[in-house]
């Protein structure tokens, strides 16, 4: 594995680094596929990372849209059992942030721009980092679980964002639209049909991957700014595919 060795001049780029963050060096993924329109951040923490086939199916259908990404775990191995850690929205953010800022190290990624993908309990830190007022995130995929943890930073995020809900998450429809309604920046609530979005259910997180790529493309082709404007609220109900 390297040690940040995102500055290589290639156009193409599939390969294993490391981003040190304080005492601690963090494992990443960085596939960056031919004419990126875009690379997006997707971040991992306990209970599932970079390698796990879910996850790798994501930046296969990312990289089919012409869509770099950067699959980090936020934590090492020994943080994943620490539940402080784990469940550390701040800390979790900050790291996703950190791997962001160090994206302006390479002659290809600094040109790009960045958007954040943030599952399950990623999803709050995704949102977190989202609010920093200087790392212009044009956009933000956030897929079930508990956005609304990221608190009074939601009001802050200025990119666009997407909620991605399966049909059947009932239990976790309602803190995402709680945390849509106290965000300021045109964002979207997609509920998939289907069950859950969880391992038990492939095809409902196959689909969600897809939609997400769409959203990013869309998002990272327009270039759009993070200037904030009038919330634009729309609840769709969606099935993909």
């Amino acid at each position: 594995m390297t040690t940040v060795d995102i500055a290589a001049p290639h156009s193409v780029c599939d390969q294993e680094v490391a981003i040190p963050v304080g005492a601690v060096e963090l494992a990443a993924h960085l596939r960056i596929p031919d004419h990126p329109i875009g690379i997006v951040v997707f971040a991992h923490g306990s209970g599932s990372n970079r390698h796990n086939p879910r996850n790798t199916f994501v930046v296969e259908v990312f990289a089919g849209h012409r869509l770099g990404m950067l699959s980090i775990d936020l934590l090492t191995s020994a943080e994943a059992i620490d539940d402080a850690k784990v469940f550390d929205v701040g800390l979790l953010g900050s790291r996703l942030a950190i791997a962001r800022r160090c994206l302006r190290s390479s002659p290809i990624c600094r040109e790009l721009p960045v958007g954040y993908f943030g599952a399950g309990s990623e999803a709050p830190a995704a949102l977190w980092a989202a609010a920093e007022p200087r790392d212009n995130i044009r956009a933000v995929v956030v897929r079930g679980a508990r956005p609304d943890l990221a608190g009074a930073r939601l009001g802050n995020v200025m990119a666009p964002t997407l909620f991605v809900l399966g049909g059947l998450d009932i239990r976790v429809h309602t803190v995402n639209r709680r945390a849509a309604a106290a965000m300021r920046c045109e964002h979207r609530v997609t509920v998939l049909a289907g069950h859950g979005l969880g391992s038990a259910d492939p095809q409902t997180s196959q689909r969600a991957a897809y939609v997400a790529a769409m959203w990013f493309a869309e998002q990272l082709r327009a270039h759009r700014g993070p200037a904030a404007g009038p919330t634009q609220y729309r609840d769709v109900d969606e099935s993909v595919g």
